[in-house]
């Protein structure tokens, strides 16, 4: 494990967002890890997601939720004690848990946000109204995402671009982690076209991408399929056994924000592996 080192580059602060549930279990560990390796603090916020109503009508239950709380916590405190990591806890109640996770970050200069993804399945999957997908939204730093079960070894790294200026900070993350892993076997630069039109300018995509990883010293495997993103970006990263997909988020403002129909959002929600998304 030690071999991954602090695989997303010098971070000095990193926000833990966890809903206490068993799918923010790779979020934990993970964030634990790259505390450790970065030597970074290393900030968890939990969200009691309570309304207004709630608090007056059911104060019981919104103390089962705080009792429920301390115990997940308190449990992240003593595994991350046993790394020698210490850990700042923020605990917020609010009944829009994304703007609170979002203006932590902005208040604390946090480098990157870790969380989990809730295991849904089908259509649910995609229409990604959920917490993470607000998150990554409006996120001022990059997010990695984790499913419950998925184990970052930096060994098949996968970006994907479309060649707008949005890919570029991912493709300059991707180069960069590829040369920090030494066991990186090659990074996977993928650009979907969507009709056979698009071929070339997906062709040159990638090439671009390949002139830069392999001034580095990257070797690089390029794929320009013809289809939907978010599904050919997807099943490559199952046939090829991907622990991470690397991919840019769209500049987006307003309400455009929330309608989370993205190929980052559908990519994130269908994956197989950790997924970071770097901001422009």
């Amino acid at each position: 494990m030690e071999t991954r080192m602090d695989y997303m580059g010098p971070l000095k602060n990193i926000l833990l967002a966890t809903d206490g549930s068993e799918y923010s279990e790779g979020a934990v560990k993970e964030a634990i890890y790259l505390a450790k390796s970065c030597i970074a603090k290393l900030s968890v916020i939990y969200v009691l997601e309570v309304n207004p109503e709630l608090e007056t009508d059911g104060q019981k239950v919104v103390e089962k939720m705080e009792s429920e709380a301390k115990a997940h916590i308190d449990a992240i405190r003593k595994r991350a004690a046993q790394d020698n990591v210490e850990c700042e806890v923020i605990v917020r109640r609010t009944d829009q848990p994304y703007k609170a996770i979002v203006e932590e970050a902005e208040k604390r200069g946090i480098d990157a946000i870790i969380m989990g993804r809730r295991g849904k399945t089908g259509l649910k999957k995609v229409l990604m109204g959920s917490v993470t997908a607000k998150v990554i939204g409006y996120a001022p730093c990059k997010v990695l995402v984790v499913p419950k079960d998925a184990a970052i070894r930096c060994e098949n790294l996968l970006l994907a671009t479309d060649g707008s200026k949005y890919s570029k900070a991912a493709e300059i993350e991707a180069i960069n982690m590829s040369k920090r892993c030494s066991q990186t076997k090659k990074l996977i630069v993928l650009s979907v076209a969507r009709t056979n039109e698009r071929l070339e300018q997906a062709k040159a995509n990638v090439e671009k991408v390949r002139q830069d990883a392999e001034q580095k010293g990257i070797e690089v495997e390029t794929l320009t399929p013809v289809g939907r993103p978010f599904e050919v970006t997807v099943n490559t990263a199952k046939e090829r056994d991907v622990d991470m997909i690397i991919i840019g988020e769209y500049g987006r403002t307003g309400i455009e924000k929330l309608l989370m129909g993205s190929v980052a959002e559908r990519v994130i929600a269908l994956s197989p592996c950790a997924v970071l998304v770097v901001k422009a």
